[in-house]
């Protein structure tokens, strides 16, 4: 077994630090959650604090760690009556991003409950995490309803397990602690919501730091059992300083001014709900005990406020999290109690924390905070000067390149959707197989049985009841007889975007529609937990913006930069977004993809440019590709050249109009098109 690097060796990342210990100390602040770039001691961090936290004394033989002071009336294993009782260290559990719901919670054998009436129960993860850490890393790769039932047990501080009458409870009080690396996809504002703090981290740019880092890694890995020695006395001062502060937790006084500063500063930033205030609540008091105080002061509430309010000022996916420290301080002062609470918070906040980073935990260098103009004509100065049609030379200031434009407003979307039934990862597109949803049929369990068809398997054991013996009221059921429920939901798939930024689209009140309208396809993908992709073409050639990603935010940034200029080379843009599904379809050939080809259908540049584009277009038809034309073209005069270009395609157009869902031609509309793999 591998040795942990100590808590008290890891460097920097103070707010981290602090966020986790404060969670050690009150469990009900409510987790933690770490976003930051991949190598920032994320997971190091999390697990080393496991072995800071006090021993647990359990009932000797209970799977569910009850606590032999207080046993749980309801605990599965119970009643305990006068037990044993053994001490363990607290434990820390890991979920594994592709857990299944029977993992986490633990599954009932349906068949002794049929035939015998018993509540034969296996306890999952969250019966393993009871009164230590549970530790989620990618949480934000985790499918949606792990993360529903993970946040409700953390909520409530028990798991419920019902299927088919049969229901067990357990208690599940845990130190919820989750990382994620935001480029590979955000989590929904819903779940951010639910988590306690959030901590912004990053690698720091000091040089001395960096070295001390790498210093005390290479110690740690060339003789672990040395290293942690060496740290014994400072990881013990930790380990007594939060038993101290559970102790002092409880006589630490919330006055009236500090409330006043919490409610004013939750409704300053225009948090939703009242979660926030709790959270606020309760880490200010829990600061206080840590620093060894009974009272609440300004600067406590000061830095809950950066640990709890960031992440729940998202308002879409699109926004980055952070704080407004001035708006925060200014708040503060406003508000300042009378019970002696009130003047250290605008002087003394800030230089009372270590702050290696000065943005604070919504910091992270997100760039849409700063917005999308500062510096984005800059960027493209050095390509200035279009390519001419032979792509070799620059064709003077006409064809010239653009500077980006601000997107339009976005837009709620008619729902696009792949035909057919898919088989891929959960989500909210199209229709498919899946593990949650109607059910439609029974089939008999590959593997595990994990979702029953109560009534196709009481008529698969019912004509052999006489055969068996059966003498008695139960049901003589054999696992042959077990019928597992096919249910049909919605799956996530992959939007490729294929974006036309040639000259013909270049005008600027067009450019912004255009733009308006995928931003609001990448928020629609963003709702429906689809990956996507981003192809754009102008010039003569293409290029992948942006590889596919669960990010949508990475493709709305690409997307914001975007310059536009030059010939039309529609073949190159519908080819190497076919390159980009077929090398995507060897990494996840269950996820279907969707083809959003964003033009006004024009084809300029090489050779037979309009028949070059059509023989492309045919490729995705050929192959049953789901694709849909948004059709870009204005004016008077329309030449329909993207509706010619969805029927190469084998699917449809909209035009930008049509788009929306409150358009009159109706709120859904089915990508038509065949596809080899729908059933």
């Amino acid at each position: 077994m591998s040795t942990p690097f100590p808590f008290t060796a890891v460097v920097g990342q103070d707010d981290l630090r602090l966020a986790l210990l404060l969670n050690a100390v009150s469990p009900a602040v409510g987790g933690v959650l770490v976003r930051g770039e991949k190598g920032t001691a994320k997971s190091t961090a999390v697990r080393a604090l496991s072995a800071l936290l006090p021993a647990v004394d359990v009932v000797t033989g209970c799977r569910f760690s009850c606590d032999p002071a207080a046993p749980d009336p309801a605990c599965p294993d119970g009643p305990h009556e006068v037990e044993a009782s053994s001490t363990r260290p607290a434990r820390m559990v890991e979920l594994p991003v592709g857990a299944s719901e029977d993992r986490l919670v633990g599954a009932l054998d349906i068949e002794r409950a049929l035939s015998e009436g018993v509540k034969a129960f296996e306890p999952g993860l969250l019966a393993d995490a009871h009164r230590g850490i549970l530790y989620v890393d990618e949480v934000n790769l985790l499918h949606d309803h792990l993360v529903d039932l993970l946040l409700d047990a953390a909520a409530m501080g028990a798991s419920y397990v019902e299927r088919e009458g049969v229901s067990v409870r357990h208690a599940a009080r845990f130190l919820l602690v989750g990382t994620m690396n935001p480029e590979e996809g955000e989590l929904r504002p819903q779940l951010l919501d639910r988590f306690g703090l959030t901590v912004e981290v990053a690698a720091s740019r000091e040089p001395d730091q960096r070295v001390e880092v790498v210093r005390r890694r290479l110690a740690h890995d060339d003789d672990p059992a040395a290293f942690v020695a060496r740290w014994a006395d400072e990881e013990a001062e930790v380990r007594a300083r939060i038993v101290a502060a559970r102790a002092l937790l409880p006589s630490v006084r919330l006055g009236d001014g500090a409330l006043r500063q919490i409610a004013a500063t939750c409704a300053a930033f225009e948090v939703d709900g009242m979660r926030a205030d709790i959270v606020m609540a309760r880490t200010a008091t829990a600061l206080a005990a840590w620093a060894g105080r009974t009272d609440v002061l300004a600067e406590d509430v000061r830095q809950a406020a950066l640990l709890a309010l960031p992440h729940r000022r998202r308002r879409n996916p699109f926004d980055a999290p952070g704080l407004d420290e001035d708006k925060l301080d200014e708040t503060l002062e406003e508000f300042s109690g009378s019970d002696g609470d009130g003047g250290d918070g605008g002087d003394g906040g800030p230089d009372d924390e270590p702050d290696p980073d000065p943005d604070g935990p919504g910091g992270g260098g997100q760039p849409p905070q700063e917005g999308p103009d500062d510096g984005s004509p800059a960027g493209d100065v050095p390509a200035q000067g279009e390519p001419s049609e032979d792509g070799q030379a620059p064709a003077g200031r006409s064809a010239a390149e653009q500077s980006p434009v601000r997107a339009a407003e976005p837009f709620r979307t008619k729902v696009l959707s792949v035909p057919g039934l898919g088989e891929g990862a959960a989500g909210r597109r199209s229709r498919a197989r899946t593990e949650h949803g109607r059910t439609t049929g029974s089939r008999r369990p590959r593997g595990a049985l994990t979702k029953l068809h109560l009534a196709a398997t009481v008529q698969a054991a019912a004509p052999h009841q006489l055969a068996r013996g059966r003498s008695g009221r139960g049901l003589v059921v054999r696992r042959d007889d077990l019928r597992q429920a096919t249910r049909e939901g919605r799956e996530g798939n992959l939007v490729l975007f294929v974006v036309d930024a040639s000259g013909s689209m270049a005008a600027r009140q067009r450019m912004s529609a255009v733009k308006g309208a995928v931003l609001s396809l990448l928020l629609d993908a963003y709702q429906r937990r689809d990956k996507v992709g981003l192809v754009t073409f102008r010039g003569s050639a293409a290029e992948v913006a942006l590889p596919p990603t669960s990010s949508v935010d990475a493709a709305a940034v690409r997307l914001e930069s975007l310059p536009t200029g030059g010939r039309t080379p529609l073949s190159a843009g519908l080819l190497r977004a076919h390159e980009v599904l077929r090398v995507e379809r060897l990494r996840d050939s269950a996820r279907r993809p969707l083809v959003v080809v964003v033009t006004d259908g024009r084809a300029t540049g090489g050779p037979e440019p309009v028949a070059t584009a059509g023989r492309a277009a045919r490729l995705f038809a050929a192959e049953g590709v789901a694709s849909v034309v948004v059709d870009c073209e204005s004016g008077p005069v329309r030449l329909g050249l993207a509706g010619r270009l969805a029927g190469e395609l084998g699917g449809t157009a909209v035009t930008l109009d049509a788009l929306r869902a409150d358009s009159l031609a109706g709120l859904v509309r089915d990508v038509q098109g065949t596809s080899r793999r729908a059933a």
